[in-house]
């Protein structure tokens, strides 16, 4: 005997059906094309970074950019009231990243001149020079100011005094006539006692 219910209402099977039809119906309303894209989203950015990521190896990019140092040192040299001594032939694998001088600013004789070089080194850090004759000019200042004294070295065929810098790195400081020379940076001391024995005076 089939089921029965008074004039008017619904079965209790039928209730049970219609709420099932119900609750499928809105959840295949909510799994639409753009809850898909969301659900996928984080997926496929992980997905794309490891790609480039791959691809980045794969190419061998290089995200060291070098820079041409000659022009401004012969700027320097030309306009400086002293005579400028900058690193020479230094060994494979020193790339020049940076180099700055304020030698065109120098239009009078005795304006002081200051000449910074930077490089990425062998052991993938940086080591930094600089010469000048003002004390006070920045990049000078920043290395001398509130260095500890640590001794007089030898370095090649001059006497540097080694210092400790404001950061806690090494830095080798000398004194040439009326300039001042530092090397200075997050470089082991080998390398910074490489760079300082390579400055020898330029010559065009």
């Amino acid at each position: 005997m089939g089921d029965t219910a008074p004039h008017g209402q619904q079965a209790p099977d039928d209730v049970t059906a219609a709420v099932a039809r119900s609750s499928s119906q809105e959840r295949a309303a909510k799994f639409t094309a753009a809850n898909m894209v969301r659900s996928l989203l984080p997926l496929t950015v992980i997905v794309l970074a490891l790609v480039g990521l791959v691809a980045l190896r794969q190419n061998g990019a290089d995200p060291v950019r070098e820079v041409e140092t000659s022009s401004s040192i012969q700027l320097a040299a030309a306009r400086a009231g002293y005579d400028v001594l900058v690193p020479q032939d230094l060994p494979a694998g020193w790339r020049p990243t940076s180099v700055r001088t304020d030698a065109g600013q120098a239009t009078e004789a005795g304006d002081p001149v200051t000449l910074s070089i930077g490089w990425f080194t062998p052991g993938e850090e940086y080591a930094g020079f600089v010469i000048g004759d003002d004390p006070r000019a920045e990049d000078l200042a920043e290395v001398v100011d509130g260095a500890r004294d640590g001794g007089v070295v030898e370095i090649g065929d001059r006497r540097w005094e080694q210092l400790t810098t404001a950061r806690g790195e090494t830095a080798f400081r000398l004194e040439d006539g009326a300039a001042t020379v530092v090397v200075t940076g997050s470089a082991t001391d080998d390398e910074l006692r490489t760079l300082a024995a390579s400055v020898q005076p330029y010559s065009s």
